[in-house]
């Protein structure tokens, strides 16, 4: 702002002392030149929080344009753990919609602040309903999303989007993304991405205590979450979110490039540099999914950041595929995840995200192996901590 008043300034001393009117309009044309870059810079400035990959996901579709009222449900393909919602039924409650989808890391590190809204206010007027949209495949499966659901101890209503009705609706391109709704139906604040539950929770005490004319519970939630769930070491974190199905792939280093939709014998190069990674092995690489075609077959990524994790499934057979982790070509030791030991080695059972590395000492760049020992792994996405 300062250097546009600045600019504004001096286009006017300029104007007054340039003698020629060719002059003046040249003069012109280069500060309009100047405010554009100046604005430009500015608001690239404001959107950069909101799209930081370390804090959320996003489609990168959407308008971003936050409905004034609560949105009609009716687009839920199913609801677990309550009957079908709508907006005229939650009319006199204070709404908590929350977009999620159970193998985002951003999602999950939410998961503690929400599930403490729900057990403190539910009693005073308060509704959370998760609206699970799934950004992969197997997140569309309702007997995933159930199990998801128990192990997480997820116990308020949840409307699955499989069809992106409701997202739409919101006009929503983030995960998580959370609007709260006060009595009325008006959409009263939101939030994208983690973090900022003590704003979040400020507007869901203001909004009962409109709703029930008196003081909302004493206290705030107290927030203590572990393994997965634990807050980003947001200083550390070096490495973006990085999907490995070609459609949104980058950095990907074996050398030819993919070989779309079709097999491949791919090879890591001798080095890699930060944030590159690479297949070893038969591989079929898809829009979203690479699948380990054979064993022995192996990801590479050069990262930097706490935690490492990736979002993998044992393929259309079933199975279980065990796998081992390596960092610097050595097991992970203390550094290993809640989903391998200090060998490195775990075991893929079912879809979801798969927490594989978490330093103890100090984030330095590290080389991430993981080799699968039986064909049929299904590999989605990098996420980090």
């Amino acid at each position: 702002m300062g250097l546009m008043i600045l600019l504004f300034l001096a286009f006017f001393v300029g104007i007054l002392t340039v003698p020629s009117h060719k002059s003046r309009l040249t003069l012109l044309v280069g500060v309009a030149a100047s405010f554009a870059l100046v604005a430009g810079v500015a608001a690239a400035q404001t959107t950069k929080d909101d799209s930081d990959s370390a804090m959320m996901m996003s489609t990168g579709g959407g308008t971003n344009a936050v409905p004034e009222m609560l949105p009609d449900l009716s687009g839920a393909t199913a609801w677990l753990n309550s009957p079908p919602l709508s907006a005229a039924q939650l009319r006199g409650k204070v709404v908590v919609v929350d977009f999620w989808a159970y193998s985002c890391i951003n999602c999950l590190r939410s998961l503690p602040a929400i599930q403490g809204w729900y057990k403190k206010y539910k009693d005073s007027g308060l509704v959370i309903i998760g609206v699970h949209t799934p950004e992969f495949v197997f997140e569309k499966n309702e007997a995933n999303v159930r199990k998801a659901m128990r192990k997480m101890g997820v116990d308020y209503p949840v409307a699955m989007d499989n069809d992106y009705r409701i997202w739409r609706a919101f006009h929503n391109k983030y995960w998580p993304a959370h609007y709260v709704i006060d009595a009325t139906g008006h959409v009263r604040y939101h939030h994208f991405g983690e973090g900022n539950e003590a704003e979040s929770e400020a507007w869901i005490r203001r909004l009962l205590e409109e709703r029930n004319h008196q003081p909302a519970p004493q206290l705030a939630v107290k927030i203590a979450p572990g393994g997965v769930e634990a807050a980003a070491d947001l200083s550390d974190v070096h490495s973006p979110e990085t999907y490995l199905g070609y459609i949104r792939a980058a950095n990907f280093a074996s050398p030819g490039g993919f070989n779309e939709d079709a097999p491949q014998l791919y090879r890591a190069p001798d080095r890699l540099a930060l944030n590159e990674w690479a297949l070893e092995g038969q591989w079929k690489d898809e829009g979203q999914i690479a699948t380990a075609l054979s064993a022995p077959a192996a990801i590479v990524y050069q990262f930097h950041a706490r935690d490492l994790h990736l979002v993998l499934g044992p393929g259309n057979g079933g199975w279980a595929i065990r796998f081992r982790v390596t960092l610097d070509g050595k097991p992970p030791g203390a550094d290993h995840g809640e989903d391998c030991d200090a060998q490195g080695y775990g075991t893929v059972t079912e879809s979801r995200l798969y927490q594989l590395i978490r330093q103890q000492g100090a984030v330095r760049d590290r080389l991430f192996r993981i080799e699968f020992l039986a064909p049929g792994a299904q590999a989605f996405s990098f996420t980090f901590g």
